[in-house]
């Protein structure tokens, strides 16, 4: 048995692709692994946060040295980066908008990258504290991105597999609906990620 997070950052609601994709992603986890637990975080909805001063200057203050004003300012990161942590496998869904990622991910990312507690710093340079976890990508996009001229374009992909293996999440998988606004493409674009689904 697995504990599944899926990660949503779709604005388009029941009409998304990266959700679906995300939902056909889970599917395959649980035919492998039966009675897998499903937590699912639709960072849209929950409006998160995004960094300010006061929050950062919190990130580094010590538990014990914290007033209670400073412990609200953190109570989101602290969240889920106990969520994160909890988690075997985590699925992110993340379609792709002017070439990145949405905010409402990269607000996510920003709250989980806490010095000390996701991150280190070793003799040889920083060192990931996020470790034996698989994260699957479930990425969707109006062009095509994983080849081509539009290869260049796609910061979401190599940003992901970036950052989250600077915190030791090295174990990544980005499964694709591309080609989602193309005539001629579009209309096998889905069932040609779904197909692409394979779950190690």
């Amino acid at each position: 048995m697995k504990r599944i997070l899926h990660l949503i950052s779709s604005v388009q609601g029941n009409h998304s692709y990266s959700i679906r994709l995300g939902h056909e992603i889970i599917g395959k986890i649980q035919d492998k692994y039966p009675g897998s637990k499903v937590e699912e975080l639709n960072l849209v909805d929950i409006e998160i946060p995004h960094l300010n001063p006061a929050v950062l200057r919190a990130f580094f203050i010590p538990g014990d040295q914290l007033t209670t004003e400073e412990k609200e300012s953190i109570r989101f990161s602290d969240e889920a980066v106990k969520q994160l942590m909890a988690s075997d496998i985590i699925v992110i869904g993340a379609p792709l908008y002017n070439f990145t990622i949405h905010t409402s991910l990269k607000a996510w990312i920003d709250h989980i990258t806490r010095a000390g507690i996701t991150f280190g710093y070793g003799e040889n340079g920083p060192v990931g504290m996020v470790t034996g976890k698989k994260v699957y990508v479930a990425m969707s996009s109006g062009g095509v991105f994983s080849e081509g001229p539009g290869k260049a374009n796609d910061f979401v992909a190599p940003y992901l597999k970036s950052f989250l293996g600077f915190l030791g999440m090295t174990d990544l998988t980005v499964f694709r609906a591309e080609g989602l606004k193309i005539p001629g493409v579009k209309e096998n674009a889905m069932e040609k990620a779904i197909e692409s689904i394979a779950i190690d």
